[in-house]
């Protein structure tokens, strides 16, 4: 909707939006299901406002308690790739160069990059918020802290922390066509749509053609998300043990 930085400064209030939507859904059903999603979404700020209310230290600390003895990583350059859309991962690229760009992502890219800082890099969640607070347009204290902590599966009614993103499926499902990564990672424009969301396995015809070389043009993966994946996982499995 592109409302979230009216919203932060108060230009229009969430009840309005509220209303004014919850009406519309009643004349037109094809508005049905995607009205109801933004709506829990509004609701879901609501939430994040309550939480900071009555947990002020919510932006610095994990909710869930168990989560202060996770063995996060200290790598300032991954987080400094991560930042700047250097990652290998074109549909994470992608969101961090247009984020950087304009101050502004959609919601899925920004669960998608988020989810690739604390379960493919392991890096705190408070490093990604602390940037996200810096760069957004819309940073709002309530709504980066819960949604950070929702990502990393240490807020309240978080995300399971085994829920981890496949950048490459994520990409294929949600640019199909390749728009928005030939759109912010136009090093890749001339790959074809078949490889654009995982380019290093293309055959070396194919990326000559496109006049792209992994390693150069582009980087290779920062990490690979098998591994990445189990690593994740067994630092998670430590909480419980």
């Amino acid at each position: 909707s592109r409302l979230s930085a009216h919203l932060h400064f108060g230009e229009i209030s969430p009840r309005q939006v509220w209303h004014s939507v919850n009406s519309e859904l009643h004349f037109d059903s094809r508005l049905a299901r995607g009205g109801e999603a933004w709506l829990r979404e509004i609701g879901w700020r609501e939430f994040s406002y309550h939480l900071l209310a009555h947990w002020p230290d919510l932006p610095e600390q994990p909710f869930r308690p168990e989560f202060s003895r996770f063995p996060w990583r200290s790598d300032p350059e991954a987080l400094h790739r991560w930042q700047h859309g250097l990652t290998g991962y074109p549909l994470v690229d992608a969101g961090m160069r247009e984020l950087w760009a304009t101050g502004w992502m959609h919601n899925r890219v920004r669960m998608i990059v988020a989810s690739f800082l604390v379960k493919h890099l392991m890096i705190r969640w408070q490093d990604g918020e602390a940037w996200f607070w810096d760069t957004l347009v819309d940073a709002d204290l309530a709504n980066n802290s819960a949604g950070w902590q929702w990502v990393a599966g240490s807020g309240a009614d978080a995300a399971p922390f085994f829920r981890i993103f496949n950048p490459i499926v994520q990409g294929k499902k949600f640019d199909p066509d390749g728009a928005y990564v030939r759109r912010w990672v136009p090093e890749l424009a001339g790959v074809p749509t078949k490889y654009l969301h995982d380019p290093w396995n293309a055959p070396a015809d194919v990326l000559a053609d496109a006049d792209v070389s992994i390693g150069s043009d582009y980087p290779a993966p920062i990490v690979e998300h098998s591994v990445a994946r189990e690593r994740a996982l067994a630092a998670f499995k430590s909480l419980k043990g």
